[in-house]
Formats: C-alpha cells, structure tokens, sequence
C-alpha cells in the first residue's frame, strides 16, 4: 500500500485552487501576445539549468548571453523547482514532464515554453544492497521509491502497469529523489528509479554489496523547459526567456557533437564521476530530438496526466494542452539543424 500524507496534501491545495483560481501576474503582457523578438536592455532571469550553464562555460559563452543571468541555482528536484517557482525565486527551469502536473494541482501557474523528446528509457532501477531483486518482476511485494511530482514517480507507475503488478501489491514509500540513495543504503526501500550519473556513483560504491541496475521498457520522453506565468506576463524576462529557449536547444546539440568535451565538462568535472564511466554513460545517451510540433508531446503528457490521477494523485484528469504555451513551438526546433527535429529511424 502507498502513503497518503503526500495525496491528502495535494487534495487539499487542489481544492483550494478551485476556490481561489491561480494567482496572475500584473505584469506589462498577456499569454495571448506575440513573443518579442529583441530583448531589451536590462532583463534578467534565474535560471536552473545545470547542463546549459555547463555547456556555456565550456564554449566560453557564459557572458555573452543577449540577457542578464541574475544566478544559475542547482534546483533539480520537481517540488523543488514548484516551490521556487511559488515563491518568485525563479524564472525557468528544466524538468521531465510531471512538475507541471504537480504544479497545477498545488495552485502554480506556469507553462512548458521548450520540449525536447525522448524515445529510449532513461532511467534503470536501482537495488539496496541484498535485496535479491534480478528483473522488474521481483518488485512485487517490495518497497519502492516514490516521489509523485518527479519522473521518477512516473517511471515506477509506468513500470508497474507494463508489468502486470498492481499498486496494492507493492509499498510506494513517499520520498524525494534525492532521498533514494539514503534510504537504499539504509535498507528503508528496495529499489527506487534512478538515472546517470547516478547509476554510476551508487554502483561504484554498493555493487560489491549485491546493489544492481535493472532495466526497465518505462521512457520518460519529455524534457521540457518551463516558466510560471508571471515571468511570461512581464515583457522583458518574456523576451529573455524565448532567446533562453534557442540557447537551451543550440547548446545541447554542441553537447552531442562533441562528446568528449562535454564528458569532461560535465561528467567528469561536474557531476564528479570516473572518466571511464563518463565514456559509459555518453554510449547511453540519445540523440536530440526537437520536435518543431509538440501534438506527440502533449498527447504523451495527456497520457501521464490519465495515468497518475487515475492512480490516486493530483486530483482529477485536465486537458494537458493547457500546461503549453505553444508561442514557443518552433523556436527550439528552428534553432537546431533540421537533423535534429526528426525522430531517428528505429
């Protein structure tokens, strides 16, 4: 059986949102204005973008963006990210698919203002040390890691309803991500959804102990990036936030076209991983996918929408579309070489 604390606490926000509404900004433009297409002198965002800010620096770009980066905090976590959205202490972020769900149902407003698709499985499932848990079909009857408002809440879902395994057979034990590591080594859970470098640095310290990585068919595809609708309402961080947008998208496919620096930049100096297992990890990797329209995206989002509240979260099914501001569509897509905006042929 799952918690309820964290269900009951969405509840009551949800309810609370139906009598209130969403707050809205009074901010110099509306949703249903052009996007600019300059940027005028003084705008400035915080932006919580680990990888952009990363592949910056190793371009030698960092400082000569068209806008004034105010900080780049390290905000990963979805109900992180909602939290600091709620209390204005950031203007865009990067996320799976879920956080605007989450943020919805807790009272924010905010929009996916970037998409970027993904078609293979990101994460694998990570095992305590002795758990004796060989494939997917070994997590019935076990406790399993569950954030609801992070990807990897979703990933569990998914992974379940693949397998034939139903809620009341497993315990999802409510915890954030970042607490899985924690309560693995501790022996609190038996396995929790985790991606790289995460994988590598778990394995490289528990494997010895019997810790295993084990595949799962679940794709998280959405990596979205997004803003609350008061940054969107104010016409300077607006500008700011679509030329972000064609930074985001340039800069990841630098990251792929040189995937040895970025190795070392990121994996190795960054996320403090092993340069072997940094030449691991980039033979996992994808190549970028920037759909110039986003009817896929929002249909898969629509499908993870039906499938956690009919799991008990968040309240009642809506109509994903309105999680998307489709002002910005095409601008990550046209800002990459056409290669990029197709799906690679199976």
């Amino acid at each position: 059986m799952r918690t309820n604390f964290h269900r009951l606490a969405i509840a009551a926000a949800a309810s609370a949102l139906v009598l209130t509404g969403c707050a809205t900004s009074g901010g110099d433009t509306d949703l249903s204005a052009a996007l600019p297409t300059s940027v005028p002198p003084g705008a400035k965002l915080s932006i919580s973008v680990n990888t952009t800010r990363v592949q910056l620096q190793a371009t030698g770009q960092l400082n000569a963006l068209p806008f004034t980066v105010s900080d780049w905090p390290v905000v990963s976590a979805g109900p992180d990210v909602v939290q600091a959205f709620r209390g204005g202490a950031l203007d865009v972020a990067t996320n799976a698919g879920i956080p605007p769900i989450h943020a919805r149902a807790t009272g924010v407003d905010a929009k996916i203002v970037g998409v970027k698709v993904r078609t293979t499985p990101l994460y694998k499932f990570l095992t305590a040390p002795g758990s004796n848990i060989n494939s997917i079909a070994d997590l019935r009857g076990k406790r399993i890691g569950f954030s609801p408002g992070q990807a990897q809440g979703v990933i569990v879902l998914r992974t379940l309803k693949e397998a034939g395994i139903g809620l009341d057979q497993v315990k999802l034990v409510d915890l954030s991500s970042t607490q899985f590591l924690t309560a693995l080594q501790g022996g609190q859970i038996d396995a929790a959804p985790s991606g790289e470098p995460v994988i590598s640095k778990y394995l490289a310290q528990y494997r010895d102990q019997g810790a295993k990585a084990i595949d799962t068919t679940a794709v998280d595809a959405l990596t979205i990036l997004w803003a609350p609708t008061a940054v969107l309402q104010d016409s300077a961080k607006l500008a700011a936030v679509a030329e972000f947008v064609k930074i985001w998208s340039r800069n990841d496919i630098w990251a792929w076209e040189h995937p040895q620096e970025w190795a070392d930049a990121y994996y190795v100096k960054d996320q403090k991983v092993s340069p072997e297992d940094a030449q691991r990890i980039l033979k996992t990797l994808e190549k970028p996918y920037y759909p110039p329209n986003w009817d896929e995206a929002i249909q898969w989002e629509q499908e993870t929408i039906d499938l956690v509240t009919k799991s008990g979260y968040f309240g009642n099914s809506f109509d994903a579309a309105t999680l998307f501001d489709r002002r910005f569509e095409k601008l990550a897509s046209e800002a990459v070489p056409a290669s990029y905006r197709a799906k690679e042929k199976s």
